[in-house]
């Protein structure tokens, strides 16, 4: 069967390459197109777009790229219409994926499935609506949405999450790391230049405050080393690791992370974390953020669990005080440590074993052929 896939960031690119990996057992015919990145390029097929050329956040960059991103729609739309897949599967990535669907459906080219959900219930809840209409199935990572879209009359398979898959591949790959001796915090300061820009150099300086530790920043595959050094103090000594974000975390003491699908790994890792997430114009946005998001956390990881269990300084939380403060709470001999390693046992039990990429792939293929 012909399979196109259609990720925005390098988040997607991993978990979707995982996925076509599984496709390929499941269908010795399989065949894939996709706008994707190097890791889905590996795995075969033909990518058609880099995902670099899509990712753009927040409003001005999206304005000021519009008719790029424009182009790029119809670019995709006119690709999948002349190579007729059998199933189109959208990875998160809602602005772009969303209109995608809506065209496919319209046209009847193919089936419609969605893997990695758009995170509605957190907010725009009204694009249910669409993907009622347009998906013919959604694969859900997160076990709180399947009570959640079917509150709202829509099925969804739970397949859990392929962030598991990742660590424990990566765990496999490396062997025992027990035996490391730690004396390092990690940053990650997020996957986009407005997050870098707004949040690496307060980690710093903050971080820095604790004597004995070395400053290593996991860096964004897609962000290159000068923007990086941007945003360092001068004279601090930090290192920048690309590519290496699970062995940085996994020789860490502590990490302080920017909230987005990191929270996730460096807790599944079992490295205790301070989310941090600032924002121009901070009170403003925690007002905003009020009235308009309809959750009580930013992470994953709190989410999860239905408590907070890491702490989150999110826009005018987010103060050098408080990130030093938390971060002394969860180095060694701090006060809340232990306590988070204790919970994250519990969100692990929550979202499963390994095996989400397999049990999505079975599931997709057996659907197409039925």
């Amino acid at each position: 069967m012909r399979y196109y896939l259609i990720v925005g960031e390098a988040s997607g690119d991993l978990h979707a390459s995982n996925l076509m990996a599984e496709l390929k057992r499941q269908d010795a015919e399989a065949e894939f197109r996709f706008y994707g990145g190097d890791k889905m390029a590996a795995v075969g097929g033909t990518l058609v777009k880099h995902y670099k050329e899509l990712a753009y956040m927040g409003f001005i960059p999206v304005l000021v790229h519009l008719p790029q991103i424009l182009q790029n729609m119809r670019q995709c739309k006119a690709d999948i219409e002349q190579w007729k897949p059998d199933v189109v599967i959208l990875v998160d990535y809602p602005g772009f994926n969303l209109d995608i669907a809506k065209f496919v459906h319209e046209k009847g080219i193919c089936k419609v499935y969605y893997y990695i959900s758009p995170k509605i219930w957190a907010w725009k809840e009204y694009r249910i609506k669409n993907i009622k209409r347009d998906v013919d199935e959604l694969f859900s990572i997160l076990p709180f949405e399947v009570q959640w879209f079917d509150e709202r009359g829509y099925k969804v398979h739970y397949v859990g999450n392929p962030c598991v898959d990742a660590v424990e591949n990566w765990k496999e790959e490396k062997g025992d790391i027990g035996s490391l001796t730690k004396n390092q915090i990690a940053i990650l300061a997020g996957s986009r230049r407005q997050e870098i820009k707004d949040n690496l150099r307060m980690m710093l300086v903050c971080a820095s405050k604790f004597e004995g530790y070395r400053l290593v920043i996991a860096g964004a595959p897609n962000i290159e080393e000068a923007y990086y050094q941007k945003y360092i103090p001068q004279g601090m000594e930090v290192e920048i690791r690309f590519g290496q974000t699970y062995q940085v975390l996994s020789e860490s003491v502590a990490a302080l992370v920017t909230s987005g699908t990191a929270t996730l790994e460096t807790a599944i890792l079992r490295v205790p974390q301070v989310v941090c997430y600032a924002t121009p114009v901070g009170k403003f946005i925690s007002w905003v953020r009020s009235k308009v998001l309809k959750v009580k956390y930013i992470s994953l990881v709190n989410l999860i669990v239905d408590r907070e269990i890491v702490q989150e300084l999110v826009a005018d939380r987010m103060t050098k005080e408080n990130i030093i403060e938390c971060l002394g709470d969860i180095l060694p001999g701090g006060k809340a440590r232990q306590q988070m390693l204790e919970d994250y046992k519990e969100m692990n039990r929550i979202l499963g074993g390994a095996g989400a990429s397999k049990r999505a792939a079975e599931e997709m293929v057996k659907l197409l052929k039925a």
